[in-house]
């Protein structure tokens, strides 16, 4: 088990990467209410197809906990029922978790599809657990980093029940967001210390507390972004989807302050860039970053410049994501003057 323990860091890593670009498809379709109750979808294990399965009907069965929608709001069923002719509302309770009661399939699978993959990194998460059980009597640190991993994934589940219940609040979001951040940086502390690929390279210490810098920026950063994204959501909300062009309109201090934090960032990751190259020091992972520094910016020029092209939403936020886990792993290495 030893021997696979490194693949199956690297599959948990990637699991919870495709968690964030799932996130990020359903912030940018404006799917993040596609299914009002959790972790049920209108009280479906499997989602509903179509408005009529959850359209109030006469004469029809419903189980307990299922959600309808009736004179546009939402109720839910309080114990199997079958209605009559005339809509009983005592056997129904109104949903008041908030008021959201619209149905799109679209929108409802593509959000019950986010939760798939959740699902899927939980049971990956349990092979990493038992994988590090083999490292306890030689390196208990493996174990106490999966098993705290999986602790926030569990925290995690928890917090997207509350962005649901809370219909999609910023605060809760940009929490939801960092834990999933942490997850990525347990992980690849795992990945670093079962690593075989290491080579000694010069330590330099201007470089190091660079990345440190690096790494407290883009955090700050995505924080921040996920407030921004907030405050677009609410304009697509008062304009409607289909006018994203006014999203932008008469945007708030956070907006312009995270635009122009951008410019710290860059200026950071070329001093990264500058050293690693005039000293030699053979971090490769420097170039990725400042690849990805390089796509943040150009996405982000074109959600404000040219409407939100398809797509730019979803690159902005995973290469944000990947671009804190590459800034974490090179500190890690820094630190130590290992390559590799």
């Amino acid at each position: 088990m030893k021997s696979k323990f490194p693949k199956i860091v690297q599959i948990t890593i990637i699991s919870v990467y495709l968690i964030f670009l799932a996130g990020s498809v359903v912030r940018m379709t404006g799917s993040g209410m596609g299914c009002p109750d959790w972790p049920k979808c209108f009280g479906y294990y499997i989602p509903p197809t179509s408005e009529k399965q959850i359209t109030w009907k006469p004469n029809s069965d419903y189980k307990k906990g299922f959600i309808i929608i009736k004179d546009e709001a939402l109720f839910v069923a309080e114990n199997d029922v079958k209605t009559s002719i005339e809509f009983n509302q005592n056997n129904w309770i109104k949903y008041t978790k908030h008021d959201y009661a619209k149905f799109n399939k679209y929108h409802t699978w593509t959000e019950y599809i986010n939760r798939l993959t959740s699902v899927l990194a939980g049971f990956v998460f349990l092979f990493l657990i038992y994988g590090s059980l083999k490292y306890w009597k030689t390196n208990k640190q493996i174990t106490y980093l999966a098993f705290t991993a999986f602790f926030l994934m569990l925290v995690e589940a928890v917090m997207g029940k509350m962005v649901i219940d809370t219909n999609l609040k910023p605060g809760v979001i940009t929490i939801h967001m960092v834990i999933g951040l942490i997850i990525i940086a347990l992980l690849l502390k795992i990945k670093f210390i079962v690593s075989k690929n290491k080579k000694k390279v010069n330590y330099n210490s201007i470089f190091n507390k660079l990345l440190i810098f690096s790494v407290i920026f883009s955090l700050i950063q995505i924080a921040l972004g996920t407030q921004v994204r907030q405050f677009i959501d609410e304009q697509v909300k008062l304009f409607g989807f289909e006018n994203k062009n006014y999203s932008l309109m008469n945007a708030n201090f956070k907006f312009y302050f995270h635009r122009s934090f951008t410019i710290a960032i860059v200026l950071v990751n070329l001093g990264l860039f500058y050293i690693n190259q005039i000293k030699n020091l053979g971090y490769k992972l420097v170039n990725w970053i400042v690849f990805l520094i390089f796509l943040e910016t150009i996405t982000g020029i074109l959600m404000y410049y040219a409407e939100f092209p398809l797509g730019t939403q979803a690159i902005h936020l995973l290469s944000g994501a990947i671009l804190f886990g590459l800034q974490f792993y090179l500190w890690l290495q820094s630190r130590k003057g290992i390559s590799g």
